[in-house]
């Protein structure tokens, strides 16, 4: 496309104060919330990056499996326990018209990992995210090597959550620049981000393909993605219904019925990779007392929840790794459901009458919290709900080094990779930025530190489901469920699947 076309392109959609019109090339995802920046680097928000990498590639990625994928790197091969070649492609264009290079690679990498690499001393805040990462260096021309500082076999995991960027467009617009600019090699290239609005992209007629292994290999079926947000989920389900857009996420269960019965609209679901659970604050003298925290996990009815207020969209666990991740162990045994023993472990501990206390959770889950507090309250644990926001509640109880201020919080965690680190290490381990209960359990910070470098896979796995009984058994959480995630989508849609981590990758989705 001519930098003329793109301008009269851009000036005309200027232009229109409404939403952009549907038409048969023109795939619309009415979606939940508003990209933070277009920065791949700059973000840590599960949201932000399927917009994100529907413009950026990756060196690896995954499929709707989660099985992991050469992308932008043709091959890779593990060359010791420490370090990783990455052989990558040649011919890849980044919608500049530049060419993609091994450099670009590495110049990625190190602003990830290497401390103050985001330009006036600032470190990205996914750094975390890759691990004991040492260096990142180009060899043989086009072959990035990474190496670590110790053994991490969760780097090709975590590697698909990583996109690549052109190291000259960085150093020409700068940090600043990149939250709102957007050149990268994916199938899609940005036309029009309307903050709070819609974010527009058409199809890159220069891509590459793809990743060999997920065909098929070549453009965007569609000539135009727009991501129009929509949080009202009434609103969302509307524009589904209405025709106005092709998919929507976080479709909720008591509107399921109204999509499949639909003419134009059917349901979609996959096993999500959040697991839900309420944290104990064992900071708090009545939490300390682990007959409380038993007595919290036998007061709650997990199953008449998940029916009732979930739609049967959920399967319940009984300790923090999703059914499907690497490493659960599946002998765990849960609390059942006896608000009779929730009594007798109160009066056990001292509290006879019973206690009250306070739930905090977010709007998004206000109903479920409810359900919740009230058969709290029918055992005895007399329960207030209280609704805040997001960031708020995370300074409140994931302040690393901070005190805990609350009795009881109704979260959860996502763990894209569905490898145990990513969510095992942040709620679990002494002070970790992710552990809400503040526990502390020396025996199990050891067992983690010990399975994270751990290159024997069968080995690790017996480390993790060990560790996830040692857990279990100090309940300082009430494992609640791991819910499926819910898409309504138009029939005219074809292509299209979702994938356990969350991603909405349009590259291969079709308009019939």
């Amino acid at each position: 496309m001519t930098k003329l076309h793109r301008t009269l392109m851009v000036s005309a959609l200027a232009l229109c104060t409404a939403a952009p019109a549907v038409s048969a090339q023109e795939l619309v995802v009415g979606f939940t919330r508003d990209a933070d920046t277009l920065d791949p680097a700059n973000h840590r928000n599960r949201e932000t990056e399927t917009v994100i990498r529907n413009m950026f590639d990756g060196v690896l990625t995954r499929d709707s499996s989660m099985e992991i994928h050469p992308q932008l790197a043709e091959s890779y091969e593990q060359v010791s326990p420490t370090v990783y070649d990455f052989h990558i492609r040649e011919g890849v264009q980044f919608h500049d018209g530049t060419e993609m290079t091994a450099g670009d690679v590495a110049f990625t990498l190190r602003r990830i990992t290497e401390e103050g690499a985001m330009g006036d001393g600032q470190t990205s805040p996914r750094q975390s995210l890759m691990g004991p990462v040492e260096s990142v260096e180009v060899v043989e021309g086009n072959t990035v090597r990474v190496t670590l500082s110790e053994p991490w076999p969760l780097l090709p995991a975590m590697l698909p959550f990583q996109e690549v960027v052109s190291q000259d467009f960085v150093e020409e617009v700068g940090t600043e620049g990149m939250a709102t600019q957007a050149n990268g090699t994916g199938p899609f290239e940005l036309v029009e981000w309307r903050r709070g609005d819609s974010i527009i992209m058409e199809r890159f007629e220069d891509y590459y393909g793809g990743a060999e292994g997920i065909p098929p290999v070549d453009t965007a079926c569609v000539e135009r993605a727009i991501f129009r947000i929509i949080p009202e989920s009434a609103s969302r389900v509307a524009a589904l219904l209405s025709g106005d857009v092709h998919i929507i996420n976080e479709l909720p269960p008591h509107s399921v019925a109204q999509v499949e019965n639909n003419s134009g609209t059917e349901v979609m679901t996959v096993n999500g990779t959040r697991s839900f659970f309420i944290a104990m604050n064992m900071e708090n003298e009545i939490f300390d007392d682990i007959r409380v925290r038993q007595a919290v996990a036998h007061a709650i009815d997990r199953d008449l929840i998940i029916d009732r207020i979930l739609g049967g969209n959920a399967e319940a666990i009984n300790g923090i790794l999703s059914p499907d991740a690497f490493g659960k162990n599946d002998e765990l045994e849960g609390y059942d459901y006896d608000p009779e023993r929730a009594q007798e472990l109160l009066a056990e501990a001292g509290y006879p009458d019973g206690i009250e206390v306070t739930l905090d959770v977010e709007g998004a889950f206000r109903d479920t919290a409810q359900a919740v507090a009230s058969l709290l309250t029918d055992a005895g644990i007399n329960t207030q709900v209280s609704v805040g926001e997001g960031t708020m509640l995370t300074q409140q109880w994931r302040t690393e080094g901070e005190p805990k201020t609350g009795d009881m919080y109704f979260t959860s965690w996502g763990n894209g990779s569905l490898d145990p680190q990513g969510i095992f290490v942040p709620t679990h381990m002494t002070d970790a930025r992710g552990n809400s209960a503040g526990y502390a359990n020396p025996e199990l910070d050891a067992l983690l530190e010990e399975a994270a470098v751990e290159t024997d896979r069968a080995e690790r796995a017996e480390m993790y489901q060990e560790a996830e009984a040692m857990a279990a058994a100090d309940a300082p959480y009430v494992y609640l469920w791991v819910p499926q995630d819910i898409y309504g989508v138009s029939t005219r849609l074809s292509g299209w699947s979702p994938s356990p981590d969350s991603r909405i990758n349009l590259h291969d989705a079709c308009l019939d």
